[in-house]
């Protein structure tokens, strides 16, 4: 028995831009398709991918959606030539041939000797990378960009080196679906910064000792103030002056509306510039973002490195899986062995009943029972005298 293939889906990008361009919210467009509108900001911003009854209703949406804004949409000027067809070449004009040469009878005519013609150059073969070498290049291209940028969320250079690392440790899992990802860097950008502003890391213990801050005072008021701006506006501010990417691009990575972000930016940039009011400017702020995580002497691990820890904490994760998996198991089969076959019903509370005397341990006599029996042998017995067998 054989699947059907899945409903193909355009980007993440163009599924938003197409609820956009329908004048759609994210909550209309999950009322519409019967999901939550956490569910449709993921869908957006490629962290998930929908899937099953879910995914043919979006996918029917989306290319309704499609169909409505091409029918909206100024038709283009068609064009003489298709862009995929390929140029006419010039025909070549016919030369005239040579009359032949009358030569006498009996004498075997010379036929022309045929020109070499030139053997085409085959191009060089594209040299396949092993996953672990596209790995490599990847870490090595962006790993000391994401650390400087994860320094100016935190603040804390070591916490910005393990935060990236653990991402590309997590990119390293799923290597397949990042690699055919249409941009890893981003994947491994938004793993990072999540992992880094999580807030279970004021609960370790390196995050009571502060970092030394930087030496230069310029740069340690940029600091500050960027630490005190809340952490979704931090990450706006980021992305957008600092990484370079748009507003839709920023949007989508921190799984937030576009009008939400753009007041999360406008918020964040008053913030810095009522600080600092040098840096009101975005082409400046932007320079000295730059800067800023320039000059920190931030360094990252080898990726051999990084590869290793990532498959020996997966190693780690499998075994206390298993470890617990073997332990129910155990727990289960004892409660099953010890566990009784019938039912016994429990014992019931006593109750007091009305005219029967209560029960007494044998012991001493009490003054009036020894008078009582004194009494009673005192007493003439009814009926006949009992009679002593005697000797004759």
């Amino acid at each position: 028995m054989t699947r059907s293939p899945a409903t193909p889906l355009p980007p993440p990008k163009a599924r938003r831009r197409l609820r956009e361009t329908a004048a759609l919210t994210q909550t209309q467009l999950a009322d519409r398709v019967g999901v939550t509108p956490g569910t449709v900001r993921a869908w957006e911003s490629g962290r998930t991918t929908p899937r099953g009854r879910k995914r043919e209703a979006y996918a029917k949406l989306l290319k309704t959606l499609a169909e409505e804004a091409a029918v909206q949409a100024p038709e283009p000027k068609p064009k003489l030539e298709p862009e995929s067809r390929p140029q006419p070449q010039p025909e070549a004009k016919p030369q005239p041939e040579p009359e032949p040469e009358v030569e006498p009878e009996g004498k075997p005519q010379p036929q022309p000797e045929s020109q070499p013609q030139p053997q085409p150059v085959a191009a060089p073969e594209p040299v396949a990378l092993t996953p672990a070498q596209a790995f490599d290049a990847l870490y090595a291209f962006s790993a000391p960009a994401l650390v400087r940028q994860t320094f100016l969320l935190t603040g804390r250079r070591e916490q910005a080196r393990e935060s990236v690392e653990r991402a590309f440790q997590a990119a390293w899992e799923h290597w397949p679906e990042v690699a055919r990802d249409r941009d890893p860097v981003g994947w491994v950008r938004a793993t990072a910064y999540e992992y880094a502003l999580s807030p279970w890391q004021r609960l370790r213990p390196r995050h009571r000792h502060p970092e030394p801050p930087p030496a230069d005072p310029g740069d340690r008021t940029l600091l500050n103030a960027l630490l005190r701006l809340p952490p979704r506006h931090r990450r706006t501010l980021v992305l957008y002056d600092g990484v370079g990417l748009d507003l839709p691009e920023t949007a989508a990575e921190t799984e937030a509306s576009t009008p939400a972000t753009a007041n999360r930016l406008l918020r964040a940039r008053e913030a810095v510039a009522g600080r600092l009011p040098a840096l009101a400017d975005p082409q400046v702020l932007h320079r000295r973002l730059a800067e800023l995580a320039s000059n920190e002497r931030l360094r990252a691990a080898e990726p051999p490195t990084v590869r290793r820890g990532g498959e020996r904490r997966a190693r780690l994760r499998t075994r206390a899986a298993i470890a617990f998996t073997v332990a129910l198991v155990a727990t289960t089969a004892l409660t099953v062995r010890t566990a009784p076959t019938h039912y016994e019903p429990p014992v019931s509370p006593g109750q007091a009943v009305r005219g029967v005397p209560q029960r007494v341990a044998p012991g001493a006599l009490s003054d009036e029972e020894l008078e009582l029996r004194q009494k009673l042998r005192d007493q003439m017995q009814d009926g006949p005298e009992r009679l002593s067998p005697r000797l004759e």
